[in-house]
């Protein structure tokens, strides 16, 4: 060290730790702990004493990848403070690994950027309620399997046992049981002693070391132990804990493990492996077949509710009865309904109309989203699913109080879901173009970067595993994948980087390497160059796309889909095929006014490549009810068909519209009128109408106590074809207007945890917590007035004018207390430019800025050292 560099202080705290840090570290540290924001804290100290607390720490530690949570533990065990090489050897053992050597400094990285680490490599020291949380304990055994120390599992023994034992190991006794459980740390640490001391024990007796080596480390025994237990016992290498309890000192276990503090250190995730490999050109044309289904499969469900889709259960969501009928309209499994019920929900599609006969049905946002080009809609249906924290995956279960969960019913939401979703399409953009995963590799790797701690462990594992499978199935339906693998516009509406370039592209050797047009598997090829994948990076390294995007980004990332989709997509047609049978074959998805149109007039037969309608007299009637005329409907199917319009087909239209609207149907309650009274006296003759009950009030009236609506279906039961007409007499025309619900909002997604700041949010509590921790920290010159260390200074008014006026003059730079209009105190560091009319102008330091507070205000003034600035 040269004689003009001053030495580095070495931290005594967390919080003397992160002073030292730059703003780029600290901007990480709240980036990735960002509930330490919430709100920011006053200084650093605060800062420290807030990532200390048990809440953030279960939170951070929770958020490790295994290798990182492994090296807490290591952390945990060992002396404190630890120096590097320590550290080094309990992770790597006595005979070293180089993978482990390698990744360490990553992992020790990881642990100081989250401020669960502090001190340089000589002094490392774990936080110290992480420490309490990892250490071991006979309550709460630790992930290592290693028990307490020797000095921790003596601390209660009588001195003359510790002296028995210190003799029976070998070693002189000694006056005091400290030194004797020092004399017995330094024997069980020391390896060659260790080792003559274990030479001299039977088999027997290493067999019950070796049961407890690797964990849990405690034991039960006799009051009379057997033989081999008492030479254990005798030496120390088994120590009790209670009565008929033993434990194996952590020194013991270590030198049984060659150091090692983890029986597995898992330096580097599990690669996650290829199960087959595809050309591109057959994953995006799968995966925008699919994005096509998906989208008429929305419109179908919609167009189902249109009038009023089923009621809302008292306790909200949808009944189960009413999802069986969704799933067989939609001719899917039920949980597949419930996912595309869920997904049009969490677009704000579908919402309940707030009636008081509360119904499901389509928003106004549906009928916008309608007109959109279909790589649009797909888009912002793809957006719904990946922010989502509804999971439609758990309907049917069952919640902690024993209900069962209903799609569209509240208690679907799992905040860890988007993350999720995020992390599986991120693995999969780090695969080769067109390369499909094995699913156990993607939950191995998943596992290995979230190793959840705790009592829920088991649970949260496995969700975040159903939740991952999900996830692969769900990207499949909604066209994000094609075959298992990531299609292109699925890469861009992730925000991922381009896919990187496979060791050797497959060649399609097999009918399931076709280019289809609509989603179905076919055969799978094998990737023979799996070997050729490239080595996973560490979870610092993670692509970007591994972070959901927000604002500007998602937009950007939406449009970019869908112009990667829209050139794969089926172009709409404007025209059908009329066939003899009174069907009509769509031969692709048709132009907006063509289906409209096309649905009122025709039912569907049949959906896939082509879409089949059929025509019945139910269906015509339909379309002459919203309006149509015979001569509309004969000039529309003339325009629209590539084939002659068949005479069968012809005389239904023809028929059907000479006898609809002979009758006609009013409020009489109801009422039948016609100019024909043979008509209406068959109508009287006929059995089927006593349940219209129905009375003659003149030869062309019938009155009837029965509802317009029902007196329609009931003459229309019997072959009639009415029509309905207003209070003045003309004819009612059933539009095709559809029910909507009152404007809405889509769900918003419940976070996990506080939301990730952005930039603009870090740098700006950046800057408030270094001006606070200026306020704090600043040294005082000594006065009469000097307050305790944290307390605000008090002067008095006359005071405080005249130390602000001198310094105006000297240019000093003055600490002062401030409460705002807020009633809130605080601390600034200033340097005043003027004092007058009541005010004090100044620059303040801690702010950055040249501010003016009113003299009122300030508790007090006390001046800072000369070199404080």
């Amino acid at each position: 060290m040269s004689s003009d560099e001053k030495p580095v202080a070495v931290p005594r705290s967390l919080a003397e730790d992160l002073r030292a840090r730059d703003d780029a570290s600290l901007t990480a540290l709240l980036r990735s702990r960002p509930d330490l924001i919430t709100p920011v804290p006053a200084d650093l100290t605060q800062l420290a004493t807030r990532a200390g607390t048990r809440a953030s720490v279960v939170r951070a530690l929770e958020r490790l990848d295994r290798f990182a949570l492994q090296t807490a533990e290591a952390l945990a065990v060992a002396p404190d403070p630890a120096a590097y090489g320590e550290l080094l050897g309990l992770m790597a053992g006595d005979e070293g690994d180089g993978a482990v050597a390698a990744a360490l400094p990553r992992a020790l990285a990881t642990l100081r950027e989250q401020a669960l680490v502090w001190g340089d490599d000589d002094r490392l020291r774990l936080v110290r309620t992480a420490r309490e949380l990892l250490a071991p304990s006979a309550q709460h055994p630790s992930p290592t399997g290693l028990g307490p120390t020797v000095q921790e599992a003596t601390a209660g023994m009588s001195p003359g046992r510790i002296q028995e034992i210190v003799t029976a190991a070998g070693l002189p006794s000694t006056h005091d049981s400290v030194s004797a459980a020092a004399a017995l740390t330094a024997l069980f640490t020391d390896r060659k002693r260790m080792a003559a001391l274990l030479a001299d024990l039977p088999e027997d007796s290493l067999e019950v070391l070796d049961r407890l080596v690797w964990g849990p480390p405690y034991g039960q025994v006799t009051a009379d132990p057997a033989p081999r237990l008492r030479r254990l016992l005798d030496r120390g290498l088994l120590l009790p804990t209670a009565p008929g309890t033993v434990v194996l000192p952590r020194e013991v276990a270590l030198h049984l493990r060659a150091g090692r503090a983890h029986r597995a250190p898992e330096p580097l995730p599990p690669a996650v492996e290829s199960a087959a490999a595809h050309s591109a050109q057959v994953v995006d044309a799968t995966a925008a077949g699919q994005a096509y289904t998906a989208l008429a499969t929305v419109e179908e469900l919609l167009k189902d509710w249109d009038e009023g889709g089923p009621n809302v259960l008292r306790a909200g969501g949808l009944s189960v009865r009413d999802l069986k009928r969704a799933a067989v309209a939609l001719d899917v499994a039920e949980p597949v309904a419930a996912f595309w019920i869920e997904l049009a929900y969490a677009a704000g599609l579908l919402a309940s109309d707030g009636d008081v006969d509360e119904r499901y049905a389509a928003t106004p946002a549906y009928d916008e989203w309608r007109e959109r080009p279909a790589a649009e809609r797909w888009a912002l249906l793809a957006q719904a699913w990946l922010a989502a924290t509804r999971t439609p995956g758990v309907a049917g279960g069952r919640d902690a109080k024993d209900r069962v969960l209903s799609a569209l019913g509240p208690g679907l939401d799992r905040s860890a879901a988007p993350e999720v979703r995020h992390r599986v399409l991120a693995l999969l953009a780090g695969l080769p173009e067109g390369t499909a995963p094995v699913a156990e590799s993607v939950l191995a790797r998943l596992r290995w970067e979230r190793p959840l701690r705790g009592a829920q462990r088991d649970h949260e594992h496995d969700l975040r595993e159903r939740l991952a499978r999900w996830t692969l199935s769900e990207a499949e339906l909604l066209g994000v994948t094609g075959r298992g693998a990531l299609s292109a516009h699925g890469r861009a509406l992730l925000g991922a980087p381009p896919a990187p370039e496979p060791a050797r592209a497959p060649e399609p050797t097999g009918p399931g390497d076709k280019l289809p047009v609509h989603h179905h598997r076919g055969t799978e090829v094998p990737q023979a160059a799996q070997a050729a994948q490239a080595a996973p990076t560490a979870p610092t390294a993670r692509a970007a796309a591994a972070v959901p995007l927000s604002g500007a980004g998602r937009a950007a990332a939406a449009e970019a889909a869908a112009r990667l989709l829209a050139p794969l997509l089926p172009e709409p047609l404007d025209h059908v095929l009329l066939q003899a049978d009174l069907t009509a074959v769509a031969p692709g998805p048709l132009r907006r006014p063509l289906a409209d149109t096309l649905g009122v007039l025709a039912d569907v037969e049949s959906k896939g490549g082509a879409t089949v309608y059929r025509f019945t007299p139910a269906s015509v009637r339909r379309a002459l009810d919203a309006g149509r005329t015979a001569a509309d409907l004969h000039d529309f199917l003339g325009r629209h068909s590539r084939t002659p319009v068949p005479q069968p087909l012809a005389y239904l239209i023809d028929d059907v519209a000479r006898r609809h609207g002979h009758l006609r149907v009013g409020a009489a309650s109801a009422y039948v009128r016609c100019d024909d009274d043979a008509l209406l006296n068959e109508i009287l003759a006929d059995k089927r109408s006593a349940g219209l009950r129905l009375r003659r009030l003149a030869p062309t009236v019938l009155a009837t106590p029965a509802d317009p609506a029902a007196l329609l279906e009931g003459l229309r039961a019997m072959g009639y074809a009415p029509a309905a007409e207003s209070a003045e007499g003309d004819v009612l025309i059933a539009r095709a207007d559809s029910h909507r619900t009152p404007p809405r909002t889509a769900p918003a997604p419940v976070p996990d945890g506080p939301p990730l700041p952005d930039a603009t949010l870090l740098s700006a509590a950046v800057r408030a917590i270094r001006a606070g921790d200026l306020a704090s920290t600043a040294p005082r010159k000594p006065s009469a007035t000097a307050t305790a260390d944290g307390e605000l200074p008090r002067t008095t008014a006359a005071e405080t004018l005249a130390t602000m006026q001198a310094a105006v003059l000297t240019g000093e730079t003055l600490w002062i207390g401030y409460v705002n209009a807020e009633g809130t105190a605080g601390q600034h560091v200033i340097a005043p430019i003027r004092v007058e009319g009541g005010f004090v102008t100044a620059y303040d330091h801690t702010a950055d800025e040249v501010r003016t507070y009113p003299l009122h205000r300030i508790t007090g003034v006390a001046e800072l050292e000369a070199d404080a600035g």
